[in-house]
């Protein structure tokens, strides 16, 4: 078996575009796999081609060897872009072995650690007046978890102000769902040291199940000192860090309890596993990034069913557009996502409903200024 082709999708899905990528085989099989990088699709869309090149004529099933030529030989490594390219072509191998072997990722991965996968939802993170409302909307269907935070509206407030705003914010929200739910609040990596003290005293109330990126992803020294608090909640990050190398210091230090390592970033499966394994000798859970699509979904659950450090996956609905395209079954029930028995990840598209629906513009906030006009993170 050989690869013989590499094709990439961008298809509009109501908040971000899905980028997919499909490798075709001589024998027919093929391998789906995502890159979805919010307003840089077009960009590793460009480079899945340009890496994937090595892989024309290969042997699909040769996946570390592959991983490490596409990581190794490129020279310039690491980073958004490339590492994006790199888990689009990693998810769709392990996808085609699967599919080769008859048995799901997951299974290949050393088994079930465990049934089903827990899922969380968001909640008013782009409309902080419907915090309540979706919050009602996603108990009534079931789920036990949820996510809000990272308002781009409190970037012109002054930090007390905006630290008032919050913690209403996320005190409503508490009020509104009761204790049995776990509630997780994303800063957005907005914070320094000191304001991001200040912000973990005012939330330790309302029983977090994690704060997360409460600091800059690239200012560990600034999560040593909040470490230093000791809050009384888990703090998480990762979702900016795409390889083993960039999470060694941050479990070399155990500055956090949770990481977020993202499968259509940190390098796909192949990475991901290590990683997560890497977590697992300092007793640090596992919560994938995961607000994307479909094959990000089912990359991240087969990891989640495999490891024993897994703690909770991030799942974005985008119910309309996971109907309309997919053409298995993922069910979320109680607030748990199924893993179908399927070969390979257990994805398959209907690839005229992704064509009919293009990529569209789309980027991050472009409010985030303060009240003199600077930049602010979103």
């Amino acid at each position: 078996m050989k690869i013989q082709a590499i094709e990439t999708i961008v298809s509009w899905a109501g908040l971000r575009n899905w980028l997919l990528v499909k490798i075709t085989t001589d024998t027919g099989i093929y391998g789906w796999g995502e890159g979805t990088l919010e307003g840089k699709e077009n960009t590793v869309a460009a480079c899945i081609q340009e890496v994937g090149a090595i892989l024309k004529g290969a042997d699909p099933l040769e996946i570390e060897r592959h991983w490490q030529v596409m990581v190794r030989h490129g020279f310039w490594r690491g980073g958004a872009v490339l590492n994006s390219a790199v888990a689009a072509l990693d998810q769709a191998l392990w996808d085609i072995r699967g599919k080769a072997w008859s048995v799901p990722v997951y299974k290949m991965l050393g088994g079930p650690a465990r049934d089903r996968v827990r899922v969380y939802t968001h909640v008013g993170n782009y409309d902080p007046d419907r915090i309540v409302d979706d919050a009602q909307r996603d108990i009534d269907d079931g789920y036990t978890a949820m996510k809000t935070g990272s308002w781009a509206d409190l970037a012109p407030l002054s930090e007390s102000e905006r630290l008032a705003v919050y913690t209403e914010r996320i005190a409503r929200l508490r009020e509104s769902v009761g204790p049995a739910i776990d509630i997780m609040v994303d800063d957005h990596g907005r914070g320094r040291s000191a304001s991001a003290a200040r912000l973990v005293h005012a939330l330790q109330p309302y029983g977090l199940l994690f704060l997360e990126e409460v600091t800059q992803p690239d200012d560990i020294e600034a999560l040593a000192i909040l470490r230093d608090i000791s809050p009384r909640m888990n703090l998480a990050t990762g979702e900016r860090l795409y390889s083993k190398w960039d999470y060694r210091p941050l479990l070399e230090r155990r500055l956090v309890d949770v990481i977020q390592p993202d499968l259509c970033h940190a390098g796909g499966i192949t990475e991901c596993k290590k990683i997560a394994a890497m977590a697992e000798a300092y007793y640090v859970q596992v919560a994938p990034h995961n607000p994307q699509g479909p094959v990000s979904t089912a990359a991240a659950a087969h990891l989640a069913m495999a490891i024993p450090n897994f703690l909770i996956l991030e799942y974005d609905r985008q119910d309309e557009y996971r109907k309309n395209a997919l053409m298995t079954s993922w069910p979320v029930e109680s607030g748990y996502l199924h893993v179908p028995d399927l070969p390979g990840l257990g994805i398959e598209f209907d690839e005229n409903v992704l064509q009919a629906n293009p990529q569209r513009p789309v980027g991050g906030p472009r409010t985030a200024f303060a009240t003199d006009g600077s930049v602010m993170d979103v």
